[in-house]
């Protein structure tokens, strides 16, 4: 059985039982303000999903260690010693860089971060050593085994965060939490983890000052405030979330925090912010209080240079490879109907600037001229037009609309200097005239092939969804950020997510 497959039974097969080993390990009956706890590890809380999560994780870093050890015996003979030592001695060093921390593990860039950290530290020390010691077998151990194990390790990762981010969207392998706050923050809360169920958070029960109903966007309310351990041991949480505008006090919310100590519970503190990556965040301590510095865009310097060269390099590269795939869509558009292979249609681009965006035609050449009879069947809510079974769509344009294979030429554009791969999606001229100011703020980057509108869910997003997507990538851009989107879009167009 593959590794991701086990991974996936095992996840599954424990994650129905985490509900009653929760509950069974909550102890908590004191208000808010009560006695604080001693600390202490009986009755820690620890999801069975999360530890085997973790446990496989390892199990992965030691046999992407042990291929790269094997790789170097066979680029020079290496005493089988040293061989069995390469897997411990590299899981050893991403411990101490605290990869496997469950606050890292599974969420963000920060577990990729510190593997390679980690692995950094590794290299340099067998260099020094192999330096220092004139040994052939350090050498081989700096040139192959540790730069392989690492590499073997951040795809292990990579394919781990893949099943565990499924998992997910099937509604397993969450935090459970109960949030304290207002009502509208709390349903602010509940829309935004329940967009994202990646984020792997899922609120189980509210605690509200004053509630006007008994259900916050299908959320339970189970008390006050002062009843959060009660609302915790009821929904067998094994997190709290203090949203914006909640009405615990600094001294109740430190109470709070000694009556949770030794249980494994966290605390989470959702700031009024949002929208805001973690990047562009840090805490400066002042007086001892924690004050959340945020940090302004930035669309210039060596970011700008290093989106630039991603983009041209990327372009290019798909360009040459693609070629073959260009020259078939395109004598298949050519035979399936008269009119051009490419449509060009006039876009805005970055500043405001119109351009002409290149596509296969994936219509008939008088879609145009019959746009009138097909406008009162659109289906979007907003200024976009979108039809799921538009009769101008011949049927190879179907089918390369299905793989978005019509926007191959796209790249073109791009070395052009009109457009990214990653980035808004390029609006037409009549969507931006009836923009609102805040949606024109789409507009200060170059739009992209891809995007975060691309990555979830198409053509199936609302106007707003479309719009809060965009604005968050460009509040929010980053070298790293810009590579995931290209790593899920190719995920989502074979999966033919939103497509048609």
């Amino acid at each position: 059985m593959p590794p991701q497959t086990a991974l996936v039974t095992k996840l599954r097969a424990v994650d129905a039982s985490d509900l009653d080993a929760a509950a069974a390990a909550h102890r908590f009956d004191r208000p808010v303000g009560g006695a604080g706890r001693a600390p202490g590890r009986d009755g820690r809380i620890r999801p069975r999903w999360r530890r085997r999560y973790t446990r496989w994780v390892v199990v992965l870093d030691l046999l992407a260690a042990l291929g790269a050890a094997y790789l170097a015996n066979r680029w020079r003979q290496v005493p089988l010693a040293v061989i069995l030592s390469v897997p411990p001695v590299a899981v050893f060093a991403f411990t101490l860089g605290r990869t496997y921390e469950h606050r890292f593990l599974g969420h963000g860039s920060e577990e990729y971060r510190r593997l390679v950290g980690s692995g950094t530290v590794l290299l340099a020390l067998t260099a020094t050593t192999a330096a220092a010691v004139d040994s052939g077998v350090m050498r081989t151990l700096t040139l192959v085994a540790v730069p392989v194990a690492v590499a073997g390790s951040l795809l292990a990762h990579l394919l781990a965060r893949w099943v565990l981010h499924d998992l997910r969207r099937s509604g397993l392998c969450h935090q459970r939490a109960v949030a304290i706050g207002s009502e509208r923050s709390i349903a602010e809360l509940v829309r935004t983890v329940r967009r994202d169920p990646t984020g792997g958070l899922k609120v189980v029960g509210a605690c509200v000052s004053r509630a006007d109903s008994e259900r916050i966007e299908g959320v339970p309310v189970l008390g006050t405030p002062a009843d959060v351990l009660g609302a915790m041991a009821e929904q067998a949480a094994d997190t709290v979330v203090l949203t914006a505008w909640s009405d615990v006090s600094q001294e109740d919310l430190r109470r709070l925090s000694w009556d949770l100590e030794g249980t494994g519970v966290q605390i989470m503190v959702a700031p009024r912010l949002t929208e805001v990556a973690a990047p562009r965040m840090h805490v400066r301590n002042v007086g001892g209080m924690p004050l959340l510095t945020v940090e302004e865009p930035e669309f210039t310097g060596l970011r700008r240079v290093a989106k630039a060269c991603l983009d041209y390099s990327g372009a290019a590269a798909g360009t040459v490879v693609l070629l073959p795939v260009f020259l078939l869509i395109g004598l298949a558009v050519r035979l399936s109907s008269p009119g051009p292979v490419l449509f060009r249609q006039r876009r805005i681009g970055k500043d405001g600037r119109p351009f002409s965006m290149h596509k296969f035609r994936s219509m008939y050449a008088d879609a145009e001229e019959r746009l009138s009879q097909v406008l009162e069947l659109n289906e979007s809510d907003g200024v976009m037009f979108k039809i799921r079974e538009d009769p101008r769509i011949t049927p190879v344009g179907r089918v390369i609309r299905r793989y978005s294979l019509d926007e191959l030429p796209q790249l073109l554009d791009v070395l052009l200097g009109r457009m990214s791969l990653v980035g808004p999606r390029p609006p037409l001229e009549q969507e931006v005239a009836r923009y609102e100011e805040d949606t024109r703020r789409r507009l200060l980057v170059k739009p992209g092939i891809t995007g975060l509108w691309q990555v979830s869910g198409r053509s199936d997003l609302t106007w707003e969804e479309t719009v809060r997507l965009d604005l968050s990538y460009v509040e929010n851009w980053s070298f790293g950020l810009d590579l995931s989107i290209i790593f899920r879009t190719i995920r989502a167009v074979l999966a033919r997510e939103g497509a048609y």
